[in-house]
């Protein structure tokens, strides 16, 4: 059985705010550059951008970057409550990654081995006399 591949290259989402291009380098862009691609939108475009990408589960980080280039005002006019909710979480902190306190106690080892230790035995009449770990 062959599988087909398409060879016509991407196809835009009719609900993208932007041109596949642009995505492209708003999505490969880094901190520094982001920014600047970034004005170069119109408001409209940005608010809009940072609401599409946001409601993209893969692109929900993304969209909240674009969110922080936003006026709140911008992001509510483009998706009501939506907007307000995208520019609160833009604006907050990020989660200091969580560090186990000092009181926890240590993991306990997990054996494969079974309950206890087994001797083994390497058969023979004087073997009985000599059980090996």
């Amino acid at each position: 059985m062959t599988q087909s591949h398409p060879t016509s290259g991407a196809v835009p989402d009719p609900d993208c705010p932007v041109s596949l291009e642009l995505l492209g380098q708003v999505y490969r862009a880094d901190a520094d550059d982001l920014p600047e691609i970034l004005a170069a939108m119109s408001t409209t475009t940005r608010a809009r951008l940072a609401v599409y990408l946001y409601g993209k589960s893969h692109m929900h980080q993304l969209g909240l970057r674009v969110a922080r280039e936003c006026e709140r005002e911008d992001l509510v006019r483009v998706a009501d409550e939506i907007g307000s909710v995208v520019y609160g979480q833009s604006r907050l902190k990020p989660a200091r990654p969580a560090t186990p306190s000092p009181a926890a106690a240590p993991p306990k080892k997990i054996s494969l081995g079974g309950s206890g230790t087994k001797k083994i035995s390497l058969g023979g009449s004087g073997a009985k006399k000599h059980l090996f770990d």
